[in-house]
């Protein structure tokens, strides 16, 4: 069954079909759902509490992604995923961070850099606090002010899609990975204070690096990898 963090709010937002991908999605990443497990619609609408509609979308939207396929007289499962395909994706997510934390560090100004501060001094209390939802909202708010200092449209919307496929829940949930997170964001600050735009990249890539450890850590866990074999 999803989590009720996860399920919560399904019928508050008005794009159900977009919120059942992102519970799908995180499922197939975690390894909830596994490779070559089926998902059912009916099932799925009623695990989810929403009609088969907004989870035919959310399905045609995963097959797009290659995180389903389907599969004749089967309906949909799930696709393959490799430590490649992890790798690959927290890769683009870093270069593309690492980028607009460059183009930052050239044009941050005073005020911009005291909302950061205080973006990431929420997401402390958050991950002091141990609120999994708290942390996952702060975390996201202190990217979407980040990403938009350096102007870069494009770029950070490819970011937000390559993000799609983090589960941040799983990260939220983990002190650990809060002190990290904290720790990268602190130096990224100091970084933007420094007027350096190489120690803002390698600040910002921390990040997502520790995201990929963690993420392959988990599903070596699991036996979708058989050993050896990526």
């Amino acid at each position: 069954m999803a989590s009720d963090s996860l399920v919560s709010g399904l019928r508050r937002r008005p794009q159900l079909s977009e919120e059942v991908a992102s519970i799908l999605r995180h499922k197939i990443m975690t390894a909830e759902l596994r490779p070559a497990d089926p998902i059912r619609m009916d099932e799925t609408a009623v695990e989810l509490n929403v009609s088969v509609t907004p989870v035919r979308e959310a399905l045609l939207t995963l097959r797009g992604e290659g995180l389903v396929v389907s599969a004749p007289h089967r309906g949909y499962v799930v696709a393959d995923l490799s430590r490649t395909d992890v790798e690959d994706i927290f890769w683009l997510q870093g270069e593309a961070a690492a980028r607009i934390a460059r183009r930052t560090a050239g044009m941050i100004g005073d005020e911009q850099l005291t909302n950061l501060v205080a973006a990431n001094d929420r997401l402390r209390a958050a991950v002091d606090a141990g609120d999994v939802a708290a942390v996952t909202d702060a975390e996201f708010e202190f990217h979407r002010l980040h990403n938009r200092i350096s102007g870069s449209t494009k770029l950070a919307w490819f970011l937000q899609s390559a993000t799609r496929y983090t589960p941040d829940q799983m990260y939220a949930a983990d002190p650990d990975w809060g002190r990290v997170t904290l720790d990268s964001h602190d130096r990224l600050i100091e970084a933007y204070r420094a007027g350096d735009p190489a120690a803002a990249a390698e600040a910002i890539r921390i990040q997502f690096s520790d995201g990929a450890t963690r993420l392959i850590a988990h599903l070596e866990t699991t036996d979708i990898w058989p050993p050896d074999n990526g």
